[in-house]
């Protein structure tokens, strides 16, 4: 317990330092090493030079379910995957929160949706999320092949956990994919996410 307590005040500075250089669009995304599913590491600066979209995601999220039930986050995934864009699913639940999901069992979720993206990252110290100051699951940021940010926030304009909002809904990350991959600039480059806090 007095461990807990000492270091709290300097855990509670680097989650403040963190929001007050969160990552936004215009600036070089924050490089990062985290293992996927399977263990593996995974470096952003592998894909430099390819479209990349950060999916910041929580199972135990009713959002983030609005988004897998209705097949909107698979079907982004497919669509762009095809278009050679890099689609990196990030969970920054920290390990020792109660909603902590290991490798397999995020890859085993993923697959129950019939979801694919290029890797499941498993950010179990929280610190990847903290350096982009990931708000909400979901929460998205797209990055061009020169690394920098060109989107970050919501998935789209429908507020809501229904998961028929998700049709109706204007997709922010559709749009600016389609945008960027055209070579033209990002018209609504930042909007205010939504969704599940991340659990850190």
């Amino acid at each position: 317990m007095t461990r807990t307590l000492r270091f709290a005040p300097i855990a509670a500075a680097v989650v403040l330092a963190a929001a007050a250089h969160a990552a936004t669009p215009g600036q070089v995304a924050p490089d990062f090493a985290v293992n996927d599913a399977a263990g593996k590491p995974v470096r952003l600066s592998d894909f430099r030079g390819k479209h990349v979209v950060l999916e910041w995601t929580n199972p135990e999220c009713p959002f983030v379910r609005k988004h897998y039930d209705s097949a909107n986050m698979q079907s982004l995934q497919k669509e762009f995957g095809a278009k050679e864009v890099v689609w990196l699913a990030v969970n920054s639940t920290n390990r020792d929160h109660g909603e902590f999901k290991t490798g397999p069992q995020m890859a085993a979720w993923m697959q129950q949706h019939d979801a694919v993206p290029r890797a499941v990252l498993i950010d179990e110290t929280s610190s990847t999320g903290r350096a982009y100051a990931a708000r909400t699951t979901p929460h998205m940021f797209v990055i061009d092949p020169a690394g920098r940010i060109v989107y970050a926030g919501a998935i789209d304009d429908k507020r809501s956990a229904n998961p028929a909002d998700a049709r109706t809904a204007k997709n922010y990350v559709r749009a600016a994919l389609t945008e960027t991959l055209a070579g033209k600039p990002v018209t609504t480059a930042s909007t205010t996410p939504y969704g599940c806090s991340v659990k850190y």
